[in-house]
């Protein structure tokens, strides 16, 4: 009987495959990075086509160095970057374009003609979702309507749609010769065009962004049998059975199933997924609403949740565009350099402020600057950036909870890259005033994938026996006064405010 579970994590940055064993423990990992084409200032691309290889690449490369076979792996799970666009023809395979990138913003100008009509707020009764760039539907408008004989070619049923998560499994299951052409709800919920009560596509909101139906993929579970890996594959018979949005799939793998359990991934972006169990909770705080997950034929369970675009990313720009630092683990040591942040404060706002601000025209910034501010400052303060921007999202979800009676959050459960930062950590800790948790296993995401899709097929019995896999690195506790906590938010939000406002109608990026 196989013993292990596949996952693949189609990331912003990389594509991996790791296998898990029955414990939730790691077994071997195949991991490979995409290019990051940035032709214009807000404008983020990735090559569909080259993820796909790298996927294929990072699945032998995770077999072999575990010295495995597809007889070896009971399932496979995807999780993905969500909003991320993909349009491709579906007699040839072949993308129409490079695929947008959730980060990307140059649908600004969609948006602004659809909040002509009722505002950014238009669709969010039905969708849990502002009018926004950051969400699929205006990155698929915006495609059809500037490749040219695109929207011909999708009205004539000649094109395909997915965020990375179908793109994979299209490919995985057959491609041209039959590949599924599916989605999972939570990935579906943050398109702008699903309705979260029905978990279906919406005529109304179809038509509003002119995408025909006949682009879309069907929606599924989070953890069902979708189709088996077509012959060609080393995993060739092997079945796809588990898909999760890769927040929702780290909120999974962290066990926090319930109503009230919380988890903030630190990636290449910030995402703090609050689950509200079955119920809908309509934020008036900044926050989405979208679904947290589903199996099988059970009821869809939903959460409250705070993006923000930047944040290890921006650890990469100082990297790579600054030069700043070698390799992104130099940045602690940088930040430990000096005591404090010397009054700098980074607001990374490269693709405007997301929640719970959403101000579109705000920009990056880096203020208080004196001349004795140097690199280790500037270090800190990016990575204070980090904690404080998790803040934010905090006291929005804790405003929410309260207007529903619930009961404020009382830890956060972390994963990602960057949680092996302990001074981010501490800092964290700091700011939020509650336990910050690191669990043993920081690949969360993943491994909440490799959970769905093995509930799927009965490797793991159900929900207990994945609670009883999680484990504790370490916690860490708030270790400062609540004065000085104060006045560093203070200063925060002041520097906030200074990034807003900056792009206006001749201004350009």
């Amino acid at each position: 009987m196989p013993e292990y579970i596949l996952s693949i994590d189609q990331g912003t940055t990389s594509s991996r495959a790791i296998i898990f064993d029955r414990a939730g423990g790691i077994v071997s990992v195949g991991q490979k990075e995409h290019r990051q084409i940035m032709p214009r200032a807000g404008w983020v691309e990735h090559d569909a086509l080259e993820i796909w290889r790298n996927v294929q690449e990072v699945i032998g490369t995770a077999l072999g160095r575990a010295d495995l076979t597809e007889r070896d792996i009971a399932a496979v799970g995807i999780t993905n970057q969500r909003e991320t666009a993909v349009v491709w023809d579906r007699a040839t395979g072949e993308p129409i374009a490079h695929a947008i990138v959730w980060q990307d913003t140059r649908s600004q100008e969609i948006v602004d003609r659809l909040a002509e009509d009722g505002g950014i707020d238009r669709f969010k009764r039905v969708t849990g979702l502002p009018l926004a760039s950051y969400f699929s539907a205006t990155k698929i408008a915006w495609l059809l309507e500037h490749v040219p004989g695109a929207r011909e070619r999708a009205e004539r049923g000649e094109l395909l749609f997915g965020t990375t998560d179908t793109w994979v499994l299209w490919n995985l299951t057959g491609g041209v010769d039959g590949g599924v052409h599916a989605t999972d709800v939570t990935n579906a919920s943050r398109t702008l065009l699903m309705d979260l009560e029905t978990l279906a596509w919406r005529e109304d909101l179809l038509e509003a962004f002119g995408v025909p139906r006949s682009m879309l993929p069907e929606i599924r579970s989070s953890s069902e049998v979708y189709g088996t890996v077509e012959a060609s594959s080393l995993l060739r018979g092997t079945p796809v059975a588990g898909i999760l949005g890769d927040q929702q799939a780290a909120t999974f793998g962290q066990a926090a199933f319930d109503a009230g359990e919380s988890k903030n991934t630190y990636g290449t972006g910030c995402f703090l997924i609050f689950q509200t169990g079955t119920e809908i909770v309509h934020s008036t705080n900044g926050l989405l609403t979208t679904v947290g997950y589903r199996l099988g034929d059970g009821p869809a369970h939903y959460a409250l949740e705070g993006s923000i675009a930047v944040t290890g990313s921006l650890i990469q720009w100082l990297r790579d565009q600054l030069g700043l630092i070698r390799s992104a683990s130099e940045v602690e040591q940088l930040a430990r350099s000096v005591s404090d942040n010397g009054g700098v404060y980074f607001v990374p706002a490269f693709s405007g402020l997301f929640a719970p601000y959403w101000r579109p025209d705000a920009r990056g910034a880096i203020v208080g600057l004196t001349r004795y501010s140097d690199r280790g400052h500037i270090a800190r303060a990016a990575l204070e950036a980090v904690a404080y921007q998790t803040r934010d999202v905090l006291d929005a979800v804790n405003a929410d909870v309260a207007e529903t009676g619930g009961v404020p959050l009382a830890e956060l459960r972390v994963d990602g890259g960057m949680v092996a930062n302990e001074t981010l950590m501490q800092f964290q800790a700091d700011m939020l005033g509650v336990p910050v948790v690191r669990p043993r296993i920081a690949e969360t995401t993943a491994l909440g994938a490799a959970y769905a899709a093995g509930l799927a097929v009965g490797f793991w019995s159900g929900l207990d026996e994945l609670r009883a896999n999680r484990d504790e690195d370490r916690r860490f506790s708030p270790g400062i006064e609540a004065a000085e906590r104060d006045r560093l938010l203070r200063q925060w939000r002041k520097a906030v405010g200074k990034s807003m406002d900056w792009v206006d109608g001749d201004a350009r990026g």
